[in-house]
């Protein structure tokens, strides 16, 4: 199993956090890990991704040119990323901030309104666990329980945020709805 992965979004969005909590949490469950971010020089607001790469075996490059998986968090990264998901992949956005449709019928697409279900929640910072939470539904590429792990790590000195990113994670786990290609109906809700 080699599942790629690339998280990206404006810097500021919490992309590379996203990819980060993944890849520790996927190491703490002993699999081979690489994570590889890049961001604009601009940062907050400028464009930023990773790349992530979980495997049972060795890795032999970080780089995705054709992931299984992209998560998007803004129009700009969707139309710089989805074509370069491979056939039959996932692309998983934002459907708050990303409103043009996907030509391709070859992916699957799950809408996630993380900026808005996060603004429900009270803490709208917290959009990219939102996503998170619908990528590990998704994939169960990791588990809750390891994210949740991962999570207490990254905000050790800050516990208060702990709780509010949890809930955030399990809101977006809750939420992911899959779309077929074509379909315009209704997406995903925060209700």
């Amino acid at each position: 199993m080699l599942i790629k992965t690339v998280f990206a979004g404006f810097g500021g969005q919490g992309v590379l956090s996203m990819g980060l909590n993944l890849a520790q949490a996927a190491m703490m469950e002993g699999k081979h890990v690489t994570y590889l971010p890049s961001y604009g020089v601009e940062v907050r607001g400028g464009t930023a991704n990773c790349t992530v790469a979980v495997s049972n075996e060795d890795i032999a490059s970080p780089v995705a040119s054709s992931p299984e998986f992209i998560v998007v968090m803004s129009q700009p990264s969707l139309v710089r990323f989805q074509n370069q998901v491979e056939s039959g992949g996932v692309i998983i956005y934002n459907s708050s901030l990303v409103t043009a449709d996907i030509p391709r019928g070859d992916v699957e697409l799950l809408a996630v309104p993380a900026t808005a279900t996060a603004e429900e929640l009270g803490n709208p910072r917290s959009a990219n666990m939102v996503m998170l939470g619908a990528f590990i539904k998704k994939t169960n590429l990791v588990s809750m329980d390891s994210i949740f792990e991962t999570l207490k790590e990254t905000f050790k000195t800050k516990t208060k945020l702990i709780a509010v990113n949890k809930k955030a994670v399990m809101a977006g786990y809750d939420l992911a709805l899959p779309m077929k290609p074509g379909d315009t109906s209704t997406r995903a809700s925060s209700a």
